[in-house]
Order: C-alpha cells, then sequence, then structure tokens
C-alpha cells in the first residue's frame, strides 16, 4: 500500500477510536454527564467498542490504530516498507490528537462544570492506582503482549480455517471485529485495574498533548512525569508478543 492510503486509513481509525473512547470515559467522570458514575466496567466496554468502529472504518489498511501492533507485527516477520511504517504512525498518531480534539468540544460544557483537574485529564490519558514506574511500565508491557499475541493468533487463525473459497468458521466479515472488542475489554477487566490500560501509545500520548495545548477550563498539569509509561510499557509488549508470535504462533 501506498503512504496516503495508509495514513487517511489510520487517521480516520484512530480519530473514531478516541472520539468514542474518551467519550465513553468524559460519560463517566465528568459532572453533569448523564452517564456520570457508571463505573469501570462501563469503561472497558467502551473501549472495547470503540476500538471495533476504529478497526472497521480503517480496513484499508488493516486498522493498526496502535504502534505497538504495528511493531509487533513487524517482529513476527510481517514486512512493511519505510513509506507504509510512516504512514501507520503518523496517521495513528494525528487521528489520537484529532479524536481527543473532538471528544472535547462534544463535551465543552461539562469539562467547564467538573470540579476536579483529575478528572479532565483523566478523559485524555491514563493514570496508575498505585504510581511506580517500574511495576507500572510492567502492567503496560503485559497487557499490551496479550493484545498484540491474540490479534496475530486470530490472524492465523482465520488463515488455516478457511479453505481457498474464503468459507470457513473465522469468515465473519464485519463481525470480526466484534472479536477484537471483546479482547480489549477482557484485557480491561484483567490488567486495567492499575494503570488504567492504555495498551497503546498514541492513545495515551496524543490525547496529552491535547490536554497540555486545548483551552479546558480549570485543567491542572498535564503529568508530564508519568507520561512515557504508556509509550514504552506497550511497545515493550508489543515487540514481546511479536517475537514470541514467531515462534509458538508458526
Amino acid at each position: 500500500m501506498d503512504f496516503a492510503t495508509i495514513f487517511l486509513s489510520e487517521l480516520v481509525g484512530t480519530t473514531m477510536l478516541l472520539l468514542l473512547g474518551g467519550g465513553t470515559v468524559a460519560s463517566a467522570v465528568l459532572v453533569k454527564s448523564k452517564g456520570n458514575g457508571a463505573g469501570f466496567l462501563f469503561i472497558n466496554w467502551g473501549w472495547g467498542l470503540a476500538v471495533m468502529m476504529g478497526v472497521l472504518v480503517s480496513y484499508k489498511s488493516g486498522g493498526h490504530l496502535n504502534p505497538a501492533v504495528t511493531f509487533g507485527l513487524m517482529a513476527s516477520g510481517t514486512k512493511f516498507s519505510g513509506a507504509e511504517i510512516a504512514g501507520y504512525l503518523l496517521g495513528q498518531m494525528l487521528g489520537a490528537m484529532l479524536g481527543a480534539f473532538f471528544c472535547w468540544l462534544a463535551y465543552k460544557q461539562h469539562f467547564d462544570e467538573e470540579p476536579d483537574p483529575a478528572n479532565k485529564l483523566g478523559v485524555f490519558s491514563t493514570a496508575p492506582a498505585i504510581r511506580n514506574p517500574l511495576w507500572n511500565t510492567i502492567t503496560e508491557a503485559i497487557g499490551t503482549f496479550v493484545l498484540v499475541f491474540v490479534i496475530i493468533a486470530a490472524g492465523k487463525y482465520t488463515t488455516h480455517t478457511t479453505d481457498a473459497a474464503g468459507v470457513g468458521p473465522a469468515n465473519l466479515g464485519w463481525l470480526g471485529a466484534f472479536g477484537v472488542a471483546l479482547l480489549i475489554v477482557v484485557i480491561g477487566i484483567a490488567l486495567g485495574g492499575p494503570t488504567g490500560y492504555a495498551i497503546n501509545p498514541v492513545r495515551d500520548l496524543g490525547p496529552r498533548i491535547m490536554h497540555a495545548i486545548l483551552p479546558i477550563k480549570g485543567k491542572g498539569g498535564s503529568d508530564w512525569g508519568y507520561s512515557w509509561v504508556p509509550v514504552v510499557g506497550p511497545l515493550i509488549g508489543g515487540v514481546l508478543a511479536g517475537l514470541c508470535a514467531g515462534v509458538l504462533l508458526p
């Protein structure tokens, strides 16, 4: 694929992902929202379905939406040109920023009314329940390992369970994206408690940048001291998953 096709596809998909995922958090935590107080499971499902919708609209590029997925696939042996890699990474980053911007627009009045700066930041980026950068990084790496390893396995499952005509138990069309949604939900339920499970560098970094530059009434700092954790952890986990998949999922 050419750079432009991949870039636009990933841009659209990641914008959709962050608009709906961030919107889920905004609905659950911002004051006067009708979804206020809905809880962590509500957020898990919202993010899962947000990823599903992002994957569906980024079908042309394969719906990576996540540098950890792109690098994980590379580590597993998938070949991408330099232009393709640039298209994936730039589309993902700019899409994450754009999605966060649209989320802020949708909830502008609620951001204005919200008294807690931590809740405002929480719509944009993750934060640990217990702050320990080493263990927080390990948690993010483990969660992202599961994400990328299962995604690679799902692709191989489809290949090995369909016949030459494309008929088989895995040939579900757009419903195949629902499997990704369920994967995100179960990672959130099982591994999201310690850090809020970014499991995607641009999902955290892009919106955190937008939090810093947008004119959000009463906002606090953007917690840059923690910002490297949801970038480094997912990249480590994604690459390790790709390397292990190359051996364990031949």
